[in-house]
């Protein structure tokens, strides 16, 4: 190549990378340029002066509201610190020792940077991926990615379009502390569609939906079923007690249901009855809703409850017991009947089914493809995690099975996968004390602690 066309390619280069970085920190850039300004205009007091004013004035925003600097000025100036400062820094040689640059003819491609988000507890990374590289390749190498840039874990999320995806780098763990009961809501706050029952990993609440769909609980013995279970039913309890909701409650355990059968008997039903009792209720419920289903087919294709229809929830506390475990064979079958027949049909007319269930095996439970909408809390295998989530969850960052066993750090703490998204959310539901119980019980039946 001649001397002056390298000459002017280098000057091209250079005055291409000088307006990549004028645009990239025009704001920092834009500020020090109106201070010298200012400074050579004005002498250096009065640079010096606007900037005692700026602080003074962020001081008293942040003091008066808190939520809306941080979010306008602490977490984007945050962001901006942790694009420079860690991010862009280590980006190359992170990248090239995970194996997720190419080199054709010489040169060496890297996926870009675009924007970096800030939350309280972990940082979103915006990337523009290779020409034909995939977001399996980030998948892959996730834990190369957490040691690289200091994260405790890394998830991969769909990016805003086709060629970008989202890293997740979480820094320090939200839920590591047990969550308190929810209080208890006004009936006209509760909507059966997002229920509060405990909180996201990005500090939002966690919202569960029973109308329209069925939700399946796994977890380990200790895993925290019963806190997802006791923080549902204390979100629908306003309803309950107003005749909207009704709550038919399956324990063959007889421990965790047990606290609240007073409730359920007034409010809905409950059985505990191995012989049979427990497979009546579900026939029960199986032909009630195909009663209703015969009284509203051709008038209405959404349900709303009411005293005359009631939405009704079926909590199978240890729903392996009756689909597997349970001695007589007759019963299983029945059992797994209805169950079928409630969550194949029972979504349209105001039946949901919540089962709980200790092992996530396909032979144990093979009605899981029928619960749309599944809680994954620790577990003791990785490859239960998929069983119960469906493929690929846990290459997508939903790690239950390294779920901490100490119950104040890990009981309750979950992955769920909703219908609607295939990327599992990290969640924590909130602990209902034996306590809260009875104090549901006696907010219900005001007689009943007194006897």
């Amino acid at each position: 190549m001649p001397e002056g066309l390298v000459l002017i390619v280098n000057a091209v280069r250079a005055l291409v990378g000088t307006v990549v970085f004028l645009v990239r920190n025009i704001v920092p850039v834009s500020v020090l340029s109106g201070l010298a300004w200012l400074g050579y205009r004005f002498g250096w007091l009065v640079p010096v002066l606007v900037l005692f004013l700026v602080a003074v004035g962020l001081s008293v925003w942040a003091g008066a509201d808190r939520p809306s600097f941080v979010r306008w000025i602490g977490r984007p100036a945050r962001a901006r610190w942790r694009l420079v400062l860690v991010y862009r820094r280590d980006w190359q040689p992170v990248l090239v020792t995970a194996g997720l640059t190419k080199v054709h003819k010489g040169r060496e491609y890297l996926p870009s940077l675009v924007r970096v988000r800030c939350g309280p507890t972990s940082d979103r990374v915006l990337v523009r991926m290779l020409k034909g590289q995939a977001p399996d390749a980030w998948e892959r190498v996730a834990v190369n990615l957490a040691h690289g840039f200091g994260a405790t874990l890394v998830r991969v999320r769909a990016g805003d379009r086709p060629g970008r995806i989202w890293l997740e780098f979480v820094r320090r763990d939200a839920l590591a502390e047990p969550i308190p009961a929810l209080p208890i809501l006004d009936a006209a706050d509760v909507d059966l569609s997002a229920l509060p029952i405990g909180r996201q990993e990005d500090g939002s609440p966690w919202r569960l939906r029973l109308l329209g769909t069925h939700v399946l609980i796994a977890g380990a013995t200790g895993a925290g079923k019963g806190s997802v279970i006791w923080s549902t039913i204390r979100a629908v309890l306003p309803l309950m007690l107003g005749g909207l909701v009704e709550v038919w409650a399956v324990d063959p355990k007889r421990m965790e249901l047990s606290f609240g059968r007073a409730l359920f008997e007034r409010y809905g039903r409950y059985s505990d009855d191995p012989r049979g009792g427990m497979v009546a209720l579900l026939e029960d419920a199986a032909a009630d809703m195909n009663a209703r289903a015969e009284r509203f087919a051709g008038l209405t294709r959404s349900f709303t409850p009411s005293h005359e229809f009631p939405f009704r929830m079926i909590v199978v506390d240890e729903l392996a017991f009756l689909t597997a475990y349970c001695p007589e064979r007759d019963l299983r079958k029945r059992a797994e009947s209805a169950l079928a027949v409630l969550t194949s049909q029972g979504r349209s007319v105001g039946y949901c089914v919540i089962g709980a269930q200790q092992d996530a095996r396909k032979e144990v439970n093979n009605l899981r493809n029928l619960f749309p909408d599944r809680i994954a809390l620790r577990l003791d295998e990785d490859e239960q995690v998929d069983m119960v989530l469906g493929d690929g969850a846990r290459d997508r960052g939903a790690l239950a099975d390294q779920i901490s066993s100490i119950p104040e750090i890990g009981a309750g703490v979950g992955f769920v996968r909703l219908e609607a998204s295939p990327d599992p959310v990290r969640v924590r539901a909130a602990y209902v004390s034996d306590a809260d119980i009875r104090d549901m019980v006696t907010l219900g039946l005001p007689g009943v602690e007194a006897a």
